[in-house]
This record gives C-alpha cells, structure tokens and sequence, in this order.
C-alpha cells in the first residue's frame, strides 16, 4: 500500500477530495502517515517538515538496485566475517549533521522527472548529496544468519533522511553491501505511534473519520500561544499582533481553546501564516 492509496481510501470514507498526508512512506514501509481532512490540510505543509522516528532492519551482506527488499539484488558479499565492534563503528559514523546521498530509485525530480523511472528506463542517476542530521541512530539487535546479518536500529533524524542510505552507506563502509528489509515510522514530531488509527479503526467512524481535531493537532506539533478576546478578533481577520518572543511558527489559541492562527514574528509584529479561525 502507498501513501497516495491511504489518501485515496480515506477521501472515500470521509467523503471528500480534500485530504493528502504530510510525508510520503514507502510501500514496504509500515507506521505514523500524517493525513489532513478538509481545514486541517492546510496544516500539513508543516508537518512533512517536521522529525521522524523510525524502526529499521539493516541486511549486511546484499545490495539491491532500491537499497531495500524491493529491489533486485545486485551484489552478493559474505558478512559472516563482519564485526559487531565494526558495525557500531559504521552507524556512529552516520550519526550527526551529514551530507548523505538520497537512494537513486527515490522521488526526487531530476529536470522534472522522478529519479525512480529515470532507473527504471535503464538510465544510471546520481543524486547530489543533502545535509541531514540524524540525532540518535541506535542498535537494537545483531543477528548473524549464514553469509548475511541483519542489524536492527532506532533512528530519529530529520527531515529528507533516507534510511534505506544509511542501510546502503553502512554496507559500504563495511565493504559488504547492505539494504533495509524492514522499516516502521514510530513518529512524526510529537505524533507517534501508540496514537495512531488504523485504517479499519477509521473506517468504523465513518463517515467522521477524525482522529485528532485541528486543535489538538496544533497543540500537539507547535508551541502554544493564548490570545485574549481582542487579540483574537484582530488574529481573526488577518491581522498582526505585538511579538511575545516565542520562535515560530507557533499556535495562537483563543479564550476559548481553539487554535485561531499559526504565527511567526518577523519585523517587530507577530503575524499570522495560516488563519484557521472562524471555521
């Protein structure tokens, strides 16, 4: 299942065309996808900026053109004789702010068309590097199995992260090959997955397929901000407040607890980015 089928799945049980989700999960992969309804998708620009969570196997000892399990294999190494001290060693060098290769069969638009099909059509694509930072890259587990290993790792890192690179990049470190064989998102900001609904949990609150109201969404992925009466009437209709010193973007919430507006301050003023108040 892709993310764009999630979409489709809930546009039917919502009832509407207007949703989409706030950072794409690869078909292999399981766990947290942000999915805006109607107003709240006007929330997802900064969703698909926000840092994830992820949970991941690591085959050492096997290439694929994907640098996953969807991908043919391209190159058989034997791992038996690499190190767990080794294998350490690899992702410690992977963690931190980095410039990191994104995975040649990705979405990224290379003169206005996906890598991916550039791959798929024969074509060999080089993608530049991006700097990412990956802040916590863990080892779970290490299970050694013939000529292969499989490494299990925690990561959060930011934005634009490849996680099937590290699986690549760590192989090519220890001179073996490697690609991911599983991966679960746990979170999305502060959105995780002990939270999150399943497509049947929603599809028995049909046609109200809310999970999180527009509310409780900006209080959980922006800091707070409390209007009083007058500010929110001014925030209301568009217009700016005195700045408070909190960096932005953050939620302006009204007397009565819903969210009225996401707000930066720039230039002395707070202004609004988005007005979601009156609804």
């Amino acid at each position: 299942m892709t993310s764009h089928d999630v979409v489709a799945r809930v546009r039917r049980l919502a009832k509407t065309r207007r949703v989409g989700h706030g950072g794409t999960l690869d078909p292999m992969a399981t766990g947290v996808l942000i999915v805006g309804v109607n107003r709240a998708t006007r929330l997802l620009t900064y969703v698909i900026g926000s840092t994830k969570s992820y949970r991941a196997t690591v085959r050492l000892g096997q290439s694929t053109i994907t640098d996953d399990a969807e991908g043919e294999v391209t190159a058989v190494v034997s791992a038996a004789g690499v190190t767990e001290e080794a294998i350490r060693a690899g992702l410690a060098a992977q963690r931190g702010e980095i410039d990191q290769v994104p995975s040649a069969v990705s979405a990224i638009k290379i003169n206005g068309e996906r890598a991916y099909k550039r791959v798929r059509d024969g074509e060999t694509v080089e993608l530049p590097a991006r700097r990412v930072t990956i802040s916590r890259l863990d080892v779970l587990g290490i299970r050694k199995a013939g000529e292969v290993v499989d490494v299990d790792i925690d990561v959060d890192c930011s934005s634009g992260t490849y996680i099937r690179a590290i699986a690549r990049d760590l192989g090519a470190a220890l001179g073996v090959g490697g690609h991911l064989t599983a991966l679960r998102r746990t979170a999305v900001g502060r959105m995780t997955l002990d939270e999150a609904l399943t497509l049947e949990e929603l599809e028995a609150r049909a046609p109200d397929v809310v999970g999180l109201s527009m509310t409780e969404a900006a209080r959980q992925a922006f800091p707070p901000r409390a209007a009083t009466p007058e500010e929110a009437k001014v925030l209301s209709h568009g217009g700016p407040l005195a700045p408070v010193g909190i960096d932005g973007p953050y939620a302006v919430f009204g007397p009565d607890g819903e969210v009225l507006a996401i707000v930066s301050e720039r230039d002395g003023r707070a202004r609004a980015e988005i007005v979601l108040a009156p609804a």
